[in-house]
């Protein structure tokens, strides 16, 4: 065990989970109707708990379990069998390395939660999460990091898919997943009510941000100058991706607006990490740059063009930001065009259709949309029975 090694990651575990809890909720509840941010918040919330108790009982072994067929890890390790304080993971003991990756585990469903908000029946959010993780996520952890069949000698060759912290295993799957469920439910009744608190989108973001170098530079699992290098470039990516998101919704409407930069810090930070651990500060800058206008396109595309309401972007900032991010790899030479394409279309495609069987799935357990009259009343009170605002005390 290496006493800084340990150190570090003990941080960087409670970074990843602060993008959740707050930073991830903030910046959702604030983009929603005031009626329905607590439900935001109530969703984030929830999906931390059960995933983590999830992790515990089999996503870790599914995912990092040592299953020899390629595809999953087994439950060899199901509710930490074998694991003491002792074991170690690395350089690290293998109890944080499980926290660490529980981390990942609690964010990746709790993005999806912006595709469906304002709209979606508490259970069914409860319930999707809870299997997609189980066999979507860890499975797709298991083939890239766990030693599984994309990684180095697998299917791809020597040169396996790089993904240094989660372009692929937690952008791509989040954000295809998102578009599925949006497809499927529809859109809102009331498209058109303005962000209610784009303060809380800032102070959400701003959340994010900071998370986010426990999220890449903790991916590198050591103390050290990759970690470093890791980290540093990360924020330049962020920083480049909310100016060219500011600068061209300028150049396009005349006016630059908070929640625009700030969703365009989202788009850096989904962009690089992929790369954040095989690229440098200049390719970064590159990286960043395009991601902002890139992913304001594809927001126009989705929403204006398609007409899909996947309400606070989610494919369009998480998703495409993930695919740009892991296709960058193999264009700045770190990475193996048939692995990296090749990793990105087979993942995609297990994810849509898992998605597309869970959503048929779990709505004939528990319904996918909640009823007009409680979607017009806001699900802060019709589900929750709380007010986020009480004007009268």
């Amino acid at each position: 065990m290496n006493a800084a090694d340990t150190a570090w990651i003990i941080v960087a575990t409670a970074l990843v989970l602060f993008m959740t809890l707050p930073g991830l909720a903030l910046f959702y509840g604030g983009l929603v109707r005031a009626r329905n941010v607590l439900s935001v918040f109530m969703h984030c919330y929830a999906i931390a708990c059960l995933m983590s108790i999830l992790w515990l009982a089999f996503g870790y072994s599914i995912a990092f379990g040592s299953g020899t067929s390629g595809f999953w890890g087994g439950l060899d390790k199901a509710f930490l069998n074998g694991v003491t304080a002792d074991s170690l993971s690395g350089s690290l003991p293998e109890i944080l390395f499980f926290a660490f990756q529980m981390t990942f585990a609690i964010i990746t469903p709790a993005l999806i939660v912006g595709a469906y908000v304002e709209r979606v029946g508490f259970g069914f959010v409860l319930l999707f999460s809870a299997l997609w993780m189980l066999i979507v996520y860890a499975p797709v952890v298991h083939w890239i990091w766990g030693g599984g069949m994309m990684s180095d000698g697998g299917i791809f060759g020597e040169a396996g898919v790089r993904d240094f912290a989660g372009g692929i295993v937690v952008h791509e799957t989040a954000g295809l997943a998102a578009l599925v469920i949006a497809i499927f439910l529809g859109a809102r009744k009331n498209q058109t009510t303005p962000p209610h608190n784009p303060g809380f989108v800032m102070i959400g973001a701003a959340m994010l941000w900071v998370g986010w170098f426990g999220f890449n530079g903790g991916s590198q699992l050591a103390a050290d100058g990759g970690a470093a290098m890791a980290l540093t470039v990360t924020h330049i990516s962020a920083a480049a991706a909310s100016l060219s998101w500011g600068l061209w919704e300028r150049v396009k409407y005349g006016k630059t607006s908070l929640v625009g930069v700030v969703t365009g810090t989202i788009a850096g930070l989904a962009s690089i990490t992929p790369a954040s651990g095989f690229v440098g500060p200049v390719a970064a800058l590159i990286i960043g740059t395009i991601a902002g206008v890139l992913c304001q396109e594809a927001v126009n595309l989705i929403r204006n063009k398609v007409k899909i309401d996947d309400t606070l972007d989610v494919f369009a900032v998480h998703g495409v930001g993930g695919i740009f991010g892991t296709i960058m790899i193999a264009v700045f030479g770190q990475g193996a065009w048939v692995a990296q394409l090749g990793a990105l279309a087979v993942v995609g495609a297990y994810t849509i259709v898992l998605t597309v069987a869970l959503v048929k799935l779990v709505g004939m357990i528990t319904p996918l949309r909640v009823d007009a009259e409680t979607e017009v009343n806001g699900l802060d009170l019709s589900v929750h029975g709380e007010r986020a605002y009480d004007m009268s005390s």
